[in-house]
């Protein structure tokens, strides 16, 4: 019985395979000889080429190359390369028998007998045209992105390793925080953080936050490469794989420091015009009270002088010294109410700030003790104002008295002047000028917030009962914004506080007192005592002889006021000053650095025993304890 199978049954290995490869038409597959020559030919070959296997069986495969790869001899190296390596691999661009061109992925493997003769390559290609244009307008996105990027200027936009290094950098960045990219890119980004910041962890936070909710944005002060600070608004996101795993953020930071002092300096103004509004109002209270409690005094007054004619026994009594004394308190806290209230009728006149605190400068050392320090800052030039200068005296003593008692313990006191010109509303609600600026500082206590919010209110005071009216800050408080000026404060706890009076400066006679000052010059002095009576009486004489005065309590007080002195034309100075360098030691030191200074040294004890050095006496001027003005003008007139 004959029996029979199916045709492709009877086919061999080999048949099967070729008609395999023959039906293939994502892929061109075809063999070429040891020389290169076209040997089989595919569907997949046909469709990418359009060659018919009887147009190019026999020709060289290299006709798919473009005519500059042909001329280097591109082809005959990928057979050599294939035969040397045992694989040849490479993309680029192909010839069609049209002339188009494709981008091809070739994979050139050598054929090898069992006995090692090359019996030619096997040859796959493949299309990836599609592939490549996709890859190409990628890779154009990415560059435009990144120019696009590069070129942003107002924000800080740059890349951030999953540990938080910095991987790349634009020109924002560069110009916001002043590094080069090849300066940061290996850097950590915590460099630009304060070291307050680092110290409480806060970078760590940021890349933390952003890695569990995708994103973190914060403002806050950062550090610029030269060490100067800004505010930045920060948005770091995190930048995940399509796996999800974190591969770095991108961080994005905007200098917006004009913003923020642009915000800060409208709720100042808000603040100043609320405080101003409320201190109006409590003005307008206080005075209305002031002026109904004068009219009670003034009937209680009338009325004890008809008791007093009525029954002339009882003139002297003790009943009558209680009343007549409660109706003086009455009458002086009036009198400052209506101090506060802006109501008070002033006496002003044109004076020179430096020298209204120098004539009043012994009795505002008297208001502390011993163990308070002084020092009283003039600004180097003449200074006028227009104000009732009693008024300015009793403020500025209350201002001292405060900061005496801020310091029961001990401390210093800084009393300076200054004149500049203010931008308008710089201060409170001051219009733009010239103002003259007197400060007093101490190194107390200082006050929290809620007490600083309350302390020119009428009768608030944070002293015990009985130790104060709570009405002198109040006072200074009235009369400096009755005089045209502003009164600012600023404390801390711990640290102390520094009030501040903005006086407007009298420009005319400022602008006449600086044309008389440029013809000529008044010599000054500096007199150094720790008796507070001697020192107050021996500027008086000075002055007398038309001296400009400056005084210090001790050797050290003496230093500082030399250095900021404009100039000192003489020193005079007691020799023997307990806890101190002595008079002697501050001549020497100021002759050093003051050759020019004339010094003159007074003691009570003849010279000789005050040293043994006789150089001392040729080099100083000398005064004995007790002198008179005529001794004064002749030593001055002496050329030691």
């Amino acid at each position: 019985m004959h029996s029979s199978q199916p045709a492709h049954l009877a086919l061999t290995d080999a048949q099967r395979f070729q008609l395999i490869i023959s039906a293939i038409r994502d892929y061109a597959i075809y063999m070429l000889d040891p020389q290169g020559k076209v040997t089989s030919w595919n569907k997949g070959a046909q469709q990418f080429t359009g060659y018919s296997s009887e147009d190019i069986l026999g020709s060289h495969f290299s006709v798919f190359y473009p005519l500059p790869e042909r001329e280097a001899g591109l082809p005959q190296r990928a057979l050599d390369v294939a035969l040397r390596d045992g694989k040849f691999e490479d993309e680029g661009w192909r010839l069609r028998k049209d002339g188009t061109t494709y981008w091809a992925s070739s994979i050139i493997d050598p054929i090898i007998a069992d006995d090692g003769e090359l019996l030619g390559f096997a040859k796959i290609t493949r299309d990836i045209t599609e592939h490549k244009l996709a890859a190409q307008t990628l890779q154009a996105s990415e560059q435009q992105f990144r120019m696009l990027v590069q070129g942003v200027t107002d924000y800080a936009i740059y890349m951030l390793s999953p540990e938080g290094k910095v991987t790349n950098w634009n020109a924002g960045a560069q110009r916001i925080k002043g590094y080069t990219a090849e300066e940061v890119i290996g850097t950590h980004f915590s460099n630009f953080y304060t070291e307050t910041d680092r110290n409480d962890g806060l970078p760590e936070r940021a890349l933390m936050t952003a890695a569990e909710q995708g994103r973190y944005e914060q403002e806050g002060l950062r550090v610029r490469k030269d060490g100067s600070t800004f505010w930045a608004h920060v948005i770091v996101d995190a930048i995940r794989s399509e796996l999800g795993d974190l591969i770095g953020f991108a961080k994005v930071t905007r200098d917006v420091t004009e913003r923020r002092e642009t915000a800060l300096a409208l709720a100042r103004a808000n603040a100043a015009l609320f405080q101003s509004q409320k201190m109006e109002a409590l003005g307008q209270l206080t005075g209305g009270v002031a002026h109904d409690f004068n009219n009670l005094l003034a009937v209680a007054s009338s009325g004890l002088q008809l008791l007093t004619v009525q029954f002339p026994e009882l003139e002297n009594s003790r009943s009558m010294e209680s009343i007549r004394r409660a109706l003086s308190r009455g009458a002086i806290l009036t009198q400052q109410l209506l101090s506060f209230a802006r109501q008070q009728p002033l006496q002003p006149e044109t004076h020179e700030v430096n020298t209204l605190i120098a004539d009043f400068e012994s009795v505002l050392r008297r208001a502390g003790n011993s163990s308070i320090q002084f020092d009283i800052r003039k600004h180097p030039t003449p200074v006028m104002v227009r104000l009732d200068a009693t008024r300015f005296e009793t403020s500025l003593l209350n201002l001292v008295v405060n900061a005496t008692q801020a310091m029961p313990g001990g401390g210093k006191v800084t009393i300076a002047t200054d004149k500049l010109t203010l931008r308008d509303k710089a201060v409170g609600t001051l219009p733009s000028g010239v103002y003259a600026k007197i400060s007093v500082t101490d190194n107390g206590s200082g006050m929290t917030p809620e007490v600083q919010a309350r302390v020119f209110e009428p009768f608030f005071t944070t002293k015990e009962a009985g130790q104060g009216t709570g009405l002198g800050l109040s006072q200074v408080y009235g009369f400096i914004t009755q005089s045209g000026g502003e009164v600012t404060l600023s404390s801390e706890v711990g640290v102390g506080t520094c009030f501040t009076i903005y006086i407007p400066v009298d420009t005319d006679a400022d602008a006449e007192n600086a044309q008389n000052a440029d013809k000529q010059r008044t010599e000054t002095v500096l007199i150094v005592d720790d008796q507070l009576d001697l020192l107050d009486i021996t500027a008086e004489l000075f002055r007398t002889m038309g001296y400009e005065a400056y005084t210090a309590t001790n050797g050290a007080e003496a230093l500082e006021v030399l250095e900021r002195a404009p100039q000192i034309d003489i020193l005079f100075t007691d020799v023997i000053m307990p806890n101190s360098i002595s008079g002697i030691e501050l001549a020497q030191i100021t002759r050093q650095r003051h050759p020019t200074t004339k010094i003159i040294l007074a003691s009570g004890h003849p010279f000789p025993a005050l040293t043994s050095n006789q150089q001392l006496s040729k080099e100083f001027a000398f005064l004995n304890k007790p002198y008179q003005l005529a001794d004064l003008a002749r030593i001055l007139r002496s050329k030691n």
